[in-house]
């Protein structure tokens, strides 16, 4: 089955924001959600985690499409594409800052939206290959993994992971100082591991247990890296975390 690109809309005007959110469908997209406040945006990027998110700078809300962009990216990592209108210097500075994949300026048209949505896909895409030309899982074992790093067999023991993070169907393997991507859906790969160690606590992320630095009502913290507890995870890590 062909994955269909998730995107969120965050929009100012719900009215406009429907109106992409028809066009996107239209065009195959699946629209996880419409969002006109920035704190709503962060919240629901986090929990359902889309492929890109189509971000209005201006916003309903305490915090406006930049910072909610920056709220997003200290916890997951995912393609912003701003929508603009009359953005000054200052402002256009400001958003360069959270590293966007494209800008689309306001009034835009189904042409403009579709041909840049393309575009960032294919940037996606290209960073993926790039990296899994030389990355791929070999091989499980007990204590351990083999990936095909740049024509060698790396060994990955399991104890000197981080966490884990999924996209589409790869997996990013987090160590202190290294990262290998992999092709493998996150629950297969969670159907390797030890359950006792590595912990579901997301729908894209596994943590290991024993990395653990803190744990709040939101998130956990592992060698300064902030990583979101989703709902439906949190009732089990909390009742892991009491028998300790």
């Amino acid at each position: 089955m062909t994955h269909k690109t998730r995107i969120l809309i965050v929009e100012d005007d719900m009215i406009i924001a429907a109106n992409i959110g028809l066009q996107l469908s239209n065009l195959g997209y699946e629209v996880t959600g419409l969002e006109s406040r920035g704190e709503d945006a962060v919240h629901h990027a986090i929990e359902n985690n889309p492929d890109i998110i189509l971000m209005d700078i201006q916003l309903k809300g305490k915090i406006n499409g930049i910072e909610a962009a920056k709220a997003i990216k200290k916890l997951i990592d995912i393609p912003v594409i701003y929508l603009t209108a009359n953005v000054d210097d200052a402002t256009f500075s400001n958003a360069k800052e959270t590293h966007p994949f494209a800008f689309i300026s306001k009034p835009f048209n189904k042409l403009d939206l579709e041909r840049t949505i393309a575009l960032v896909e294919d940037k996606i895409k290209e960073k993926h290959q790039d990296i899994l030309s030389n990355d791929t899982l070999v091989e499980y074992q007990e204590d351990r993994i083999f990936i095909r790093n740049q024509n060698k067999f790396i060994k990955v023991l399991l104890d000197e992971i981080l966490y884990i993070e999924a996209e589409r169907n790869y997996c990013n393997i987090f160590l202190s100082n290294l990262t290998y991507l992999i092709v493998s859906p996150l629950s297969k790969l969670c159907e390797k591991m030890d359950q006792r160690n590595f912990v579901r606590i997301h729908r894209s992320y596994v943590v290991n247990f024993s990395k653990l630095d803190a744990v709040s009502d939101s998130h956990v913290e592992i060698q300064g890296k902030l990583i979101p507890i989703g709902k439906q995870f949190k009732e089990d890590l909390h009742r892991l975390l009491n028998k300790v």
